[in-house]
């Protein structure tokens, strides 16, 4: 529904894709987390109910919205989001102030601890942008396992940031760069004994057919310390290359990835082609790097080859 010019209100199942960071969103709190080694891969919506207000005004401050957000948690609905039986409340104001972006955002206690996170965006020249986001999280728990195999909860307070910048030459080369600090990530400590704790589990259950191990290293697995990208510290880089030679509809691109706590990586050349009306088409490879016990290291793959065919309607 939208009333007026200033108004909108809407119900249903979307994605509200707060944020300015391309490959990770720390203050995008209410949807899910996008895959940094494809973020431009579309994802399944909540359901929620969101109103807009927008206004614009002369001076300084151009742009001013104002974004409440009802979000419910129940049985069969938005029910892998957190605690059940909970309508969570936000909200986001945005500013273009001094031709700067601005979001300021909140989530109050309810499925999830309370957060709150601000956002940034600035075109320094019509070709070169920065950006960045910063997140706390209050009591933030996760599980975590010692180096002699016991599982503890830890609840803290954690800042996740991300700052990055994108930039675009005259002949089409568009690249992005960005820092990622997770707070709510683990330790090479803690990952190095998750490893270890799996390796354990799996020579048990080799020679003895025991798989309490095994269940409980899945059930850590599932706890957070099998999402994208666990750790604290990453680097991600990409730089894409719009008809190179001509070449009408065609892009290749290459992502870099590094993890900086335990120094693995991952280096994805791509090619994509979409010169066919509707049709998308993408050839990937991925070569992973790093040692044992390092995130990209312990990979089930070394390489991955992927072809990919998009059909629109």
């Amino acid at each position: 529904m939208k009333p007026s010019d200033s108004w909108k209100f809407e119900i249903g199942k979307k994605n509200l894709k707060w944020g300015k960071g391309y490959a990770w969103n720390p203050v995008n709190f209410l949807d899910r987390a996008k895959d940094p080694n494809d973020p431009e891969q579309s994802i399944e919506g909540n359901i929620m109910a969101t109103l807009d207000y927008i206004r614009s005004f002369d001076g300084p401050l151009k742009t001013l919205s104002f974004t409440p957000v009802l979000f419910p948690v129940y049985d069969h609905m938005n029910d892998d989001f957190g605690e059940n039986n909970r309508l969570n409340v936000g909200g986001k104001v945005y500013l273009l102030l001094y031709d700067t972006d601005l979001d300021l955002i909140y989530v109050a206690d309810g499925s999830r601890t309370a957060r709150i996170g601000m956002d940034f965006s600035r075109n320094i020249t019509t070709s070169f942008e920065i950006h960045g986001e910063l997140a706390h999280i209050r009591d933030d728990r996760k599980q975590v396992l010692d180096a002699a195999g016991a599982v503890h909860s830890e609840t803290r307070d954690a800042v996740s940031g991300l700052i990055g910048v994108r930039h675009l030459t005259t002949f089409d080369l568009t690249t992005i760069f960005e820092y990622y600090h997770n707070g709510t990530g683990f330790s090479p400590d803690a990952m190095e004994n998750y490893f270890g704790y799996i390796e354990r589990g799996y020579e048990l259950y080799r020679t003895t057919g025991n798989a309490r191990m095994l269940t409980g290293a899945q059930n850590l697995t599932a706890g957070g310390y099998g999402r994208n990208n666990p750790m604290e510290d990453y680097l991600y880089l990409r730089l894409s290359q719009k008809e190179p030679m001509d070449i009408l509809y065609f892009t290749p691109s290459l992502t870099t990835m590094v993890n900086l706590n335990d120094r693995s990586y991952s280096i994805t050349p791509e090619l994509l082609y979409t010169g066919i009306t509707n049709l998308e088409l993408r050839l990937r490879f991925g070569w992973i790097r790093g040692g044992r016990e390092t995130e990209f290291g312990e990979k089930p793959n070394d390489y991955r080859l992927e072809l990919r065919a998009g059909y629109y309607f």
